[in-house]
Order: C-alpha cells, then structure tokens, then sequence
C-alpha cells in the first residue's frame, strides 16, 4: 500500500517511523518538509500527494498539522501527536481519522487531541493513548500506527 509520511519540525525523512512502515512492505513517500515555512511544507506535502495519491497519509507532530491542512479525498488520515494548534488553519479533521497520542507527551498536550477529536465529531475511540513519548517510536506505538493505517 502507497503512504504519505509527513515528519515532524525538525526531523528527517527515513526515520523510525516512515522505515517501520516501508519494512511491513508499504511504499512509503517521505518528503523532506521545510521547517521554517508552513505553506511552503503544506505545498510540498500537496504536491506529493497529488503526484503519487496514497492510500493513507500518516502525518507526524508538525506533519500532523501538514496534513490536515491538505486535500486527501478518500484517503485515509491517521495523526501521530498532532500539533494543529500550534500549525495552519484546520481545526477539524475528516471522519475516519485515527489519533494517536501519549498522555506523557509535553510538546503536544493530550487535551489538543482530545479537543481535536471533540471538534470534528469524531468518536471517543478515534483517539488511541500509546506510548511513553511524543515520539511514538517505540515497538508498541509503531505497531499502532501500523493497526490505525489499516495494514495489519
């Protein structure tokens, strides 16, 4: 299955996650996107999606705010500690979206995933508490983001 990754402020692509994901044997596309310009990263991030329309789009701390600031169609959304408050304009996201956030996390408070999921009407069960940080790359969160994409 294609995937559109989208990392966090000030990471790289073919990290942890992106590479978990391509090692379940998805083709993962991972753009490298600008840390200091939002719209310029929102573009990049549009512009891959359109080029190579993926089936799910997984985006990241920043890149969480990146893809909900993108026109997806049908494809699935899945946030990993989305940082929406701090990034674009999105204040809702599409049915379907999965959430995935640590209560331990201090980047990104859990409320705002919480408060996320309460404003797109979204069940409670959207949001999935995991991990011990705001990373979510231990084996426990990556093997939840791999259920949440719908690929285990």
């Amino acid at each position: 299955m294609k995937i559109l990754f989208l990392h966090g402020w000030q990471s790289v692509p073919g990290g942890v996650k992106p590479t978990f994901l391509a090692q379940h044997g998805h083709e993962v596309i991972n753009p490298k996107l600008p840390d200091e310009d939002f719209t310029l990263a929102v573009n990049v991030a549009q512009e891959e999606f359109d080029k190579h329309q993926p089936k799910v789009v997984v985006g990241s701390s920043r890149g969480g705010a990146v893809a909900m600031n993108i026109e997806i169609g049908e494809a699935k959304l899945v946030l990993l500690c989305p940082a929406w408050k701090e990034y674009g304009i999105a204040r809702t996201v599409k049915p379907g979206t999965v959430i995935l956030h640590s209560r331990a996390v201090d980047v990104v408070p859990f409320a705002e995933s919480e408060e996320l999921v309460r404003n797109s009407g979204l069940p409670a069960s959207a949001l999935i508490e995991v991990g011990d940080d705001h990373r979510l790359a231990d084996p426990e969160p990556l093997e939840a983001m791999l259920r949440a994409c719908g690929l285990s």
